[in-house]
């Protein structure tokens, strides 16, 4: 049985070639003996024709040509002998081969055997394995859930004692446009570098000076302070125990807020996210809370393979009080269709009909849209920023569930806001379906429900444009209208946390498109966090006491406790 493998079999298979080499050389020796021995016999015989006629011609040579004979004789029979001996070692080696090579071949058959024996072993022991395997995966499984649910106790715990509004304070640092602005603003004034600074990481100091007069110095409290030195690593760290609670099911905004330059879009986007997107698992150091979420959210959805949400995404503008859906044309933002209108659903949520959404299954696919939605996005170079946003973003990513499709009934209702429709077979895109008429209300709208999925929660990442004076900007003409329009709904904004804080019973939410479209955020039941992004320099502090101050006025809100939406 030929049987290749294993340690004895490559040592009898060396063994056996050289065998077979040896024998190899021998049987050429004996070929070329056996040459040998012709051409002595044929030399015996001529030798004998020579003889014979020497005989016969001359005598005298007899003697000679006898010993001659005599000698070829002698070598003649020793080569017999050569031969005889040769034929036995031959027979000899070629015996021990035989022997060698049986002996191989039982070593190799017992070998065979004994793993045939160690196989059936392991094959009647697998079963009883494989069982004790399954009964500690469960085990383990069970460990699992049971942390993940204490987790979930104590971040909601946590998040409780902190509030679902918190409220951060970033301090950009200096910039060389500020060094610039500075040497007009120290003519007048006695105060060089930053005025503002963070005395701690929960306090923020503004010193406030104003010719002739003494030095005063405000202070306010939040959250969480960052200086001029923290990295975006840094600030995402605090961002990031809101994804946990977006899979969850908690309804999540994240929100940054500040005057024009001071950073709003560096820390939710960084400076390269409309550029070719980073690996999920390498993000670039100066990368913002946007392409960090992206990441940090596939990799927890990849970490429990129980739950598979489908990840849909739609990015819109608010660009001179109108709404643009920045993915429903690639070629143009006020292309035709692409502006779009809050309405009301029957249950009281605010859906943007008509929206596009856009599914992704990886972080990549995730920050291609987001770029391919910020080249849409309206700028316009000011005096104080080169790139100034002229628009609001809010990204809204949305979490969905296959379900079956519900009961129909007379009297049902849909439970869930306005959420994507089914996805075109030609562009790959969802859009929100058509809003039918309410039977009560104002006639705003009420949407079906989805037949293709459950809305478990919702993410909205929104970068807010910064407020400006026209003065300082030197904006005119049209960008003198986007400034006016930026500055009404950011004080709409106010106005609305103003009126939350105080407990009124009219919240003006209807006095910007901005307020309308977050209203379930401001006054619903979502985790909401706002980065209020301020400058350093002197020329600004006007600017920066008005967002610290919209900061404190954010911390007064005091809502219910929000509520997650459990997958179904």
């Amino acid at each position: 049985m030929p049987v290749r493998g294993g340690r004895w079999g490559s040592f009898w298979e060396l063994r056996a070639r050289q065998l077979q080499r040896q024998l190899q050389a021998k049987e050429e020796r004996i070929v070329e003996l056996e040459t040998e021995n012709a051409l002595l016999h044929l030399k015996l015989a001529e030798s004998r024709e020579v003889t014979g006629r020497g005989c016969r011609e001359e005598m005298p040579r007899r003697g000679h040509s006898s010993s001659a004979l005599t000698r070829l004789c002698r070598a003649a029979q020793k080569l017999k002998r050569e031969m005889e001996v040769l034929r036995s070692s031959s027979r000899g080696l070629l015996q021990s081969y035989r022997e060698e090579h049986r002996d191989c071949l039982s070593e190799i058959v017992r070998a065979v055997q004994t793993a045939q024996l160690h196989h059936e072993a392991l094959l009647a022991a697998w079963p009883a394995e494989a069982g004790r395997l399954e009964r500690s995966l469960r085990d383990v499984t069970e460990c699992w859930r049971q942390e993940q649910r204490e987790r979930r106790r104590l971040q909601e715990a946590l998040a409780e004692l902190k509030g679902d509004i918190r409220v951060l304070c970033r301090i950009r640092p200096l910039l060389p446009f500020d060094d610039k602005a500075q040497e007009l603003v120290s003519r007048n004034s006695s105060v060089s570098g930053g005025v503002v600074h963070a005395v701690d990481d929960e306090t923020v100091l503004v010193e406030c000076t104003r010719p002739g007069h003494p030095l005063i110095n405000k202070t306010y409290t939040f959250e969480r302070v960052y200086g001029p030195a923290a990295s975006q690593r840094v600030v995402f760290e605090d961002v990031c125990p809101l994804l946990t609670s977006f899979l969850d099911g908690y309804n999540v905004c994240i929100m940054a807020y500040g005057q024009t330059g001071s950073g709003k879009s560096f820390t939710m986007l960084g400076p390269h996210c409309q550029e070719e997107p980073a690996p999920p698992s390498e993000p670039r150091g100066d990368a913002g809370i946007i392409p960090r979420a992206a990441g940090e959210l596939f990799r927890l959805i990849s970490e429990d393979a129980s739950r598979s949400p489908e990840v849909d995404i739609s990015i819109v503008e608010v660009y001179n009080n109108d709404i643009f859906d920045l993915l429903a044309n690639d070629s143009c933002r006020v292309a035709s269709g692409m502006k779009r209108q809050v309405l009301t659903t029957q249950q009281g949520k605010k859906a943007v009909c008509g929206l596009t959404y856009q599914s992704v299954r990886s972080a990549a696919e995730f920050l291609t849209l987001v770029g391919r939605g910020l080249q849409l996005r309206a700028k316009q170079p000011t005096a104080v920023h080169a790139e100034s946003s002229r628009s609001h973003l809010v990204i809204t990513v949305t979490l969905a569930t296959a379900t079956s499709p519900p009961p129909q009934s007379d009297q049902s209702a849909s439970t869930e806001p306005c959420r994507p429709g089914p996805r075109s077979p030609a562009t790959g895109k969802r859009q929100s379906p058509p809003v039918p008429p309410r039977t009560r209300g104002h006639g705003l709208g009420q949407v079906a429900p989805d037949p293709l999925g459950q809305v478990h929660a919702t993410l909205q990442l929104v970068d807010l444009a910064g407020s400006e004076c026209a003065g300082v900007s030197g904006v005119t003409g049209p960008a003198l209208r986007e400034t006016s329009c930026i500055n009404r709904s950011l004080a709409a904004l106010s106005d609305v946390l103003g009126a939350l804080a105080e407990g009124r019973s009219h919240i003006p939410y209807r006095n910007s498109r901005l307020t309308h479209l977050l209203q379930d955020v401001l006054g619903g039941d979502a985790k909401l966090q706002v980065i209020v992004c301020v400058s350093p320099g002197q020329r600004h502090v006007a600017e920066t006491l008005q967002s610290l101050r919209f900061g404190a006025r954010a911390r007064q809100v005091e809502r219910g406790r929000p509520a997650p939406r459990k997958l179904r």
